[in-house]
């Protein structure tokens, strides 16, 4: 079975991305747990750095709030950055769901 979600260049594009500082335990077949630095992800993927160990093609499957483990796979890399293809599109809601778990929430008031 051939993997990932198939999109063109366009859809890709399309999707918008948004700038995280996530660390995330991704787990490779091989390698066993490594540690990816999230910079941006959208409903379709993410770019993460630290991976300087893994080539193209190669899959790690990775645990998100609201999402839950979702596999993907290492489409670019450029020194030890990387972008990386969901299995599937997340969606919107889902997304937006888990964007808003990542944000800091708010200080109550009177308490330090």
């Amino acid at each position: 079975m051939r993997g990932g979600a198939q999109l063109s260049v366009t859809d890709l594009r399309r999707s918008n991305r948004h700038p995280v500082n996530l660390p995330v335990i991704g787990e490779h077949r091989a390698l066993g747990d490594i540690l990816l630095q999230f910079a941006n992800i959208s409903t379709t993927g993410f770019m993460a750095s630290g991976v300087s160990d893994l080539g193209r093609g190669e899959r790690v499957t990775v645990r998100l709030p609201v999402i839950g483990r979702i596999e993907a796979f290492l489409v670019w890399t450029d020194g030890d950055r990387a972008g990386f293809q969901f299995e599937r599109i997340v969606r919107l809601d889902d997304f937006t769901k888990m964007i808003r778990s990542l944000q800091p929430g708010p200080r109550s008031r009177g308490q330090s």
